[in-house]
């Protein structure tokens, strides 16, 4: 009869593997808090370097006698004014995302703009048949979005500047607002939230309002002049807004207008991440037709040029390149790109915010794992579960792909 015991060496091996395993949970716990203690540690010091700064230029208060003040608060007092700042400064950035936003959709609809969703955190106004709607979204990216389609007009007479400048504008009118309002009271609990939220306005006016690039991404100013001086940007710009207010809409990218998938020279610049999207959008296209080889190639071409794409479209690129690889039978090439973790922990990140990281995962265990029980698993919950997501046309699409890999012969 065989011996179903557990032996010593067995024992040894699970609790080395299970200690190994909190003590790296405990440091990464460890480094979470240290980190939050740290940021906590320089916001308060921020805040009363740039509290001192708006009380000297603007109020009848010296910097010596703001440091008199400050040294004579006791400890409980010092506390208490942090966590009020801490409050202060949650609330501030809560408001001015909505206000940001707010400027462009109140901007956008002046100048012609269809409204689509309205999102601050993961709470999203969405339109659905006619009537507004309000759901509850787990969506990536920014604290706030307003997702608007451009107007139907031609090109050249669709307006860019102030739509992309609301936010800007709808943050600099508040923060006039809370510095008139500071002249005009002296609640001192008042006064330290109005500092906080000009402080924080001010920051958002300055990165959003000056023409730049942050991590390879335009901010509001820059997208203004780009989208006026490069025709092809806009006409990206404006593919990938009516996209965006398809997919919410349930439109697969294979439903979508063909002519906007139509790539050219034009669109050799893959520093410009307006026209790398067109592209990826062009090859979930070629997916969601079931155009495997054709997707392969079209992602392929985009790969090679990561060194000059931003990184987060990089990773998308890779994601996808994985999928079509697998799916081609190019199981060498799917492997290598799996074993990057880098790639792995991406797509357990946003699998539960974007349904094709759920499309990867049933690929993986279908052809890399060989447990098609589990890929089966993986598509069922997506079908449970795809009304939790923003983008439903890419739901649609990325269900029907899962289902034909799934029913495949040779899978």
């Amino acid at each position: 009869m065989k011996n179903i015991g557990i032996s010593s060496d067995e024992i040894v091996n699970y609790l080395n593997h299970n200690t190994n395993n909190f003590l790296k949970v405990k440091k990464i716990a460890m480094k979470q808090i240290l980190r939050m203690i740290a940021g906590l540690l320089i916001g308060v010091v921020i805040g009363l370097v740039g509290a001192a700064v708006i009380v000297v230029l603007f109020m009848d208060v010296s910097l010596e006698e703001y440091l008199q003040k400050l040294s004579s608060i006791a400890w409980g007092e010092m506390m208490l004014a942090m966590l009020v700042g801490i409050i202060g400064f949650l609330v501030a950035t809560f408001l001015h995302i909505i206000i940001h936003e707010g400027g462009h959709l109140v901007c956008g609809l002046l100048t012609g703009y269809r409204f689509v969703s309205f999102r601050v955190f993961n709470w999203t106004f969405i339109r659905e048949s006619g009537k507004l709607r309000i759901k509850h979204f787990s969506v990536a990216g920014t604290g706030g979005q307003c997702l608007m389609a451009p107007p139907n007009k031609p090109l050249d007479e669709i307006p860019v500047t102030w739509y992309n400048l609301g936010g800007v504008l709808a943050n600099l009118v508040c923060v006039g607002a809370a510095f008139l309002f500071l002249q005009l009271t002296d609640n001192p609990f008042v006064e330290t939230f109005l500092i906080i939220f000009i402080i924080f306005g001010l920051f958002l006016i300055l990165m959003n309002g000056i023409p730049m690039t942050i991590g390879g991404v335009s901010n509001d100013a820059n997208n203004v002049i780009l989208l006026r001086k490069d025709k092809t940007s806009k006409r990206a710009l404006m593919i990938q807004l009516e996209g965006n207010a398809l997919a919410q809409q349930g439109v697969r990218p294979c439903d979508m207008p063909s002519e906007w998938f139509l790539i050219d020279e034009a669109y050799a610049d893959y520093k410009n991440p307006l026209l790398v999207n067109i592209r990826l959008m062009a090859a979930s296209r070629l997916l969601d037709e079931e155009k495997w080889e054709e997707a392969y190639v079209a992602l392929t071409g985009i790969y090679e040029h990561k060194a000059d794409i931003m990184g987060l479209y990089v990773k998308e690129v890779a994601c996808e390149l994985l999928f079509s690889a697998m799916v081609t039978g190019r199981t060498e090439q799917a492997s290598a790109l799996y074993a990057d973790n880098e790639l792995k922990n991406y797509i357990q990140q946003f699998k539960g915010v974007m349904s094709s990281k759920q499309r990867i995962l049933c690929a993986v265990a279908l052809y890399l794992e060989n447990d098609s029980a589990k890929a089966q698993s993986i598509c069922e919950t997506l079908q449970q579960q795809q009304h939790h997501y923003l983008m439903q046309g890419e739901v649609k699409s990325d269900l029907s792909i899962m289902n034909a890999i799934l029913h495949t012969p040779s899978a």
